[in-house]
């Protein structure tokens, strides 16, 4: 996305005051989840090291698992805050309004990106509910990291159409809403 000129990002309208900290908990959450996982690996690898003691078993399922649910959980807040999609590299001269229009048209295709995975993890954790697959090292049934994802990406959705809006009416207007010294 375009870079506002350092200010704040945090939206002022109603919608937006009502997506921010609920993106802001997933984003804390997934880093508590990271950080869970960075213990785990690092006593995993100890272990290995310490005679009699051994690695924590299914340790890189257990990574796999969680990182998978951290990235989900990061996507929105990223969005809001305008860091998910960054090609300032070729509009740092731009006009606002052309800065505003390419947020736009980036913010729309990944709308499109995220409803279509959203749509297809649903049918994928349906078909893993309906197999009973299962991981190889720890057996643990796969479908049940679906709901939670789908759910992170269903309100990333929402986000990303959220900011389509919001990212349109500020090329409508030519300016930044919550850049004041564009006002």
């Amino acid at each position: 996305m375009a870079d506002s000129n350092g200010t704040d990002p945090r939206p002022t309208d109603p919608v937006g005051r009502a997506l921010y900290p609920v993106a802001r908990i997933l984003a804390i959450a997934g880093g508590c989840v990271l950080s869970a996982l960075a213990a785990i690996t690092t006593v995993s690898i100890i272990g290995r090291a310490i005679p009699g003691v051994g690695p924590i078993y299914g340790d890189f399922e257990i990574v796999a698992i969680g990182t998978g649910i951290a990235v989900f959980a990061f996507l929105p807040w990223c969005q809001l805050n305008r860091g998910n999609v960054v090609v300032d590299f070729f509009m740092t001269r731009a006009p606002t309004r052309a800065k505003t229009f390419f947020d736009t048209l980036g913010a729309a295709m990944y709308l499109v990106i995220a409803s279509l995975l959203t749509w297809r993890m649903i049918f994928g954790g349906i078909e893993m509910y309906e197999t009973a697959e299962r991981s190889l090292t720890l057996n643990f049934l796969r479908w049940q990291t679906f709901p939670i994802s789908v759910l992170m990406m269903a309100f990333l959705v929402v986000v990303v159409a959220y900011t389509v809006g919001r990212n349109a009416a500020e090329t409508r207007a030519g300016r930044y809403f919550n850049d004041q010294s564009l006002y």
